[in-house]
């Protein structure tokens, strides 16, 4: 799946990003079609393909995903004033890539649509 999923290729390096924090299991980058002043993507580094792939097993990653996305919350400054945390999962879920991660979105206020 490495060399077709994006976000994978991104991971590698083969792509290029704005990269706000990495590590052995996550990395997050700025998302390249912002829809808020801050729009970051935090995503494992693990291929999985979606929110339905995820097994018991992976408890923790997704604690570590959304413990990091409040993190770079607070990084960017955004953390006081709120955000949101999205996860979309398949295509009438609006999931574009196929690859888990989750948006952090902020910087202004935010309607009461999900996007």
């Amino acid at each position: 799946m490495a060399d077709t999923c994006i976000f994978c290729r991104i991971i590698s390096g083969d792509i290029p990003s704005d990269m706000v924090f990495q590590d052995g299991e996550l990395v997050a980058f700025r998302d390249v079609n912002p829809i808020a002043p801050v729009h970051i993507l935090v995503v494992p580094r693990r291929h999985i393909s979606g929110l339905n792939e995820l097994g018991e097993d992976d408890k923790r990653l997704m604690g570590r995903m959304v413990l990091t996305a409040r993190r770079l919350a607070h990084d960017q400054g955004i953390a006081e004033s709120g955000y949101r945390l999205v996860i979309n999962c398949g295509p009438d879920g609006g999931q574009a890539v196929q690859h888990l991660h989750l948006h952090l979105i902020g910087g202004r206020k935010l309607d009461d649509s999900l996007g």
